[in-house]
């Protein structure tokens, strides 16, 4: 109850900027998209082969693209209220259909990435901060460069090569076996694993790079801090006062930092899903935009937008568990 009450002003504020990022996420999402050049139209004729102008002013109207941009988006907002994410138009399906299709996926790639990268990360920065300006410490510093500066698809592409091509160890493709039998549901998770592994790691390499320098800089830093000496002057061990007292302070900047990445690693779930032929949203999205499919794109980039939201949220929550001195989005004491 005692946590209830601290945190409850703190979600409030939160819930209201959430609600005005919302609002100008819908605004700006529903502008761009229908500013950008080309239109479902034409591809659906591309793909037909024909340029028939009574079919395309047929789909036109259909689509209700002949009212003017003001009228398509109170139609939008509309829809919107009633929970209405749109039609689309290449799949002839509810967007909302095809997202909760995608969705379970992308959820469980990042839940996966941000666990590794996080874990990951927390535990080399440990590490190499215990053993600081030593060759553990050069060799953490060198690994998180090279996979800082390797580009997302450069690293999956490596992987597939290494442990699928050359070893045979790892699927490279999609989110299970076509031809497995799904009344094992043992089996079915042990393939679902399976494909999980290399998506996963080419997610989170980046961000174990980002989190392992941040946490090594900020345990160096809580290190010398005078809460510190005097738990050393207690007759503590070493052990005790870095890991029972340094490490929980330490592990603020970390999940700051992981809560704001969300949304970079949101896009580079497009690029991980694309290589691997993961079924999320992030492949469905990249089909989307070359579709110029306008309300699944718009419908993707809601639903992300409050993903990010309710994460921050979370994140949030997190802080307030690691850190029972934040009071109203403020440290007690200041």
């Amino acid at each position: 109850m005692q946590f209830l009450r601290r945190f409850a002003p703190l979600a409030r504020q939160r819930l209201w900027q959430g609600a005005l990022t919302l609002a100008a996420v819908i605004i700006f999402n529903f502008v761009l998209v229908h500013l950008a050049p080309g239109s479902p139209v034409d591809v659906l004729a591309g793909e037909a082969g024909t340029s028939d102008p009574a079919r395309a002013a047929a789909l036109i109207k259909e689509f209700g693209l002949d009212k003017s941009l003001p009228s398509q988006f109170l139609d939008y907002v509309s829809n919107l209220g009633r929970l209405n994410l749109g039609y689309s138009y290449r799949d002839s399906q509810p967007v909302l259909d095809l997202i909760l299709t995608r969705l379970p996926a992308t959820l469980l790639l990042m839940t996966c990435a941000i666990v590794l990268s996080l874990a990951a990360g927390i535990l080399i920065g440990v590490t190499a901060a215990w053993r600081v300006n030593t060759p553990i410490d050069q060799a953490s510093s060198f690994l998180a460069t090279l996979c800082y500066a390797t580009p997302m698809f450069w690293s999956g592409l490596m992987l597939i090569t290494i442990f699928s091509v050359k070893l045979g160890w790892l699927p490279s493709d999609g989110m299970r076996t076509v031809t497995f039998d799904e009344q094992n549901a043992f089996a079915l998770v042990l393939d679902v694993a399976r494909h999980l592994v290399l998506p996963t790691t080419s997610l989170a390499l980046f961000y174990i790079a980002i989190y392992s320098r941040i946490m090594r800089a900020s345990m160096l830093e809580v290190s010398r801090l005078d809460f510190i000496r005097a738990a050393r002057a207690r007759g503590l061990s070493s052990t005790a006062v870095y890991y029972r007292h340094a490490l929980r302070n330490a592990l603020l900047p970390v999940t700051t930092m992981a809560g704001v990445q969300i949304a970079s690693m949101l896009g580079g779930s497009v690029i991980v899903e694309t290589t691997y032929g993961w079924p999320g949203l992030g492949r469905l999205s990249f089909e989307a935009v070359t579709r110029r499919d306008y309300n699944l794109m718009m419908a993707i980039l809601l639903i992300s937008a409050v993903i990010v939201i309710v994460v921050n949220l979370l994140m949030d929550v997190l802080y307030c568990l690691i850190d029972p001195r934040i009071k109203h989005g403020t440290e007690e004491g200041r």
